[in-house]
């Protein structure tokens, strides 16, 4: 069994190469989308479809309801489930999406022992002055406005009573994958630009509008995955404050501005990630497979 991650901004083309390969190579696919994983949102995550999906089993799509928790713990479960799937079947394992946090931690672990985050007791800015006075090391790799990092960095501090560098320390990380080959999707800015416009388009035209109008109705506003693109724009068109026109702009803008923040992660995370066109990597993948 082999296994290997494919990457690349939003609307690259991920999953559509996954599922070629995958039947080429007799393999299985582990979503690696913070979306997918939920069951009912299906037009807003781009998920494939089940007719897509034929007999390829999947893990990490279709999981949890968008009321139900996930975070990278239940990722990194998933992932220990596809893999005993694959070996127990003899199948390669293709991790393929977006979400470049999850295969981080894949790749570099995550240190146990932490409850989940604790609540801030003064305001953001506040936090983390705090803790970069405790812990410039550390902090000057996040930035002020990244609750999330700093969210987590606070929680280090104060349920075990040790900085982060100093947590760590105690506590390193073990990766579950560390050596994984990560091969990564490449466009031009100007094709990937039409390439969102299109997906977004098809979205809207695909029942967008009727998928959030019963998400609202069913989850309410409240559960996090409410927050995501295509979500949240949508609501705001239903709230009367953006016209139709405004809703596929503003998507199309969102998603534009996600898709620099991955290629972003991506180039300073995963140094050692193989980058090419479509074609390219479909051969490069096949042969790294069929060594």
């Amino acid at each position: 069994m082999k296994e290997l991650a494919i990457i690349g901004t939003t609307a690259s083309g991920k999953t559509a190469l996954s599922l070629d390969l995958a039947i080429k190579t007799n393999s299985i696919i582990l979503s690696l989308d913070s979306l997918c994983v939920y069951k009912e949102i299906d037009i807003a995550s781009a998920k494939p479809t089940t007719i897509e999906r034929g007999d390829i089993v999947h893990f990490g799509i279709d999981e949890i309801f968008p009321n139900e928790k996930f975070d990278v713990i239940e990722f990194l479960n998933l992932y220990k489930n596809a893999k005993k799937y694959a070996k127990e079947n003899m199948k390669n394992l293709i991790i393929v999406g977006g979400t470049g946090f999850y295969l981080k931690a894949l790749t570099d672990g995550i240190s146990d022992g932490l409850k989940e985050n604790t609540n801030l007791d003064m305001c953001l800015n506040d936090t983390y002055n705090m803790l970069y006075s405790l812990d410039k090391e550390y902090m000057q790799r996040i930035e002020p406005n990244d609750r999330y990092r700093v969210e987590k960095a606070y929680s280090i501090y104060k349920q075990s009573g040790l900085t982060p560098s100093e947590y760590f320390l105690k506590n390193p990380k073990i990766a579950l994958s560390a050596n994984l080959k990560i091969f990564e999707i490449l466009w031009e800015k100007d094709e990937l630009i039409k390439r969102i416009k299109l997906r977004t388009k098809q979205m809207i035209k695909s029942g967008l509008i009727d998928e959030i109008i019963y998400l609202e109705k069913k989850y309410t506003r409240a559960p996090n995955c409410m927050s995501s693109i295509g979500i949240i724009e949508t609501l705001e068109y239903l709230d009367g404050k953006i016209s139709k026109q405004e809703l596929e702009d503003k998507i199309i803008q969102n998603t534009l501005k996600l898709a620099k923040r991955q290629n972003t992660f991506n180039k300073g995370q995963f140094t050692n990630r193989v980058s090419n066109i479509i074609p390219s990597l479909n051969s490069e993948i096949i042969k790294y497979l069929s060594i």
